[in-house]
């Protein structure tokens, strides 16, 4: 646990500082699954829901939903709350049939998130790229 905190903390750190538009939006999707056995692609689209955020996955004939809280930059940290549109930062648990996990994503500077991801009784973790549509 505490490596995965320690990649996302250089991640946001190698992430510079300007924020962009917040995740709402549609992406195409490139993972790889926990453990490096196979990767995958698909879409992604990030809706505001009040306070949080609605995550639909649509990966091959799978489809998962989650729920997302965000996080912006401020005063030279993270400050989680209410969803913004200065977040810079998505963190989602999601389901799927009997399937369940949770997600962690960071904006980089050229518009995409990056991040890690793992499912419900995993010991280790993917990693998955959106890229705007």
């Amino acid at each position: 646990m505490r490596s995965v905190f320690c990649l996302i903390f250089a991640i946001f750190v190698l992430a510079g500082s300007e924020a962009y538009a917040g995740p709402v939006g549609f992406y195409n999707v490139v993972g790889q699954n926990p453990g490096g056995d196979s990767g995958y692609q698909g879409t992604a689209t990030v809706e505001r829901n009040g306070a949080t955020y609605t995550v639909v996955w649509q990966v091959g004939d799978e489809k998962y939903v989650g729920t997302g809280i965000g996080a912006a930059r401020v005063n030279g940290g993270l400050t989680f709350g209410d969803a913004a549109n200065n977040d810079v930062v998505i963190t989602v648990s999601y389901v799927s049939g009997d399937s369940f996990g949770t997600a962690l994503l960071i904006e980089q500077q050229n518009g995409q998130w990056k991040g890690v991801w793992t499912y419900g009784g995993s010991n280790a973790i993917g990693t998955e790229t959106w890229t705007p549509r």
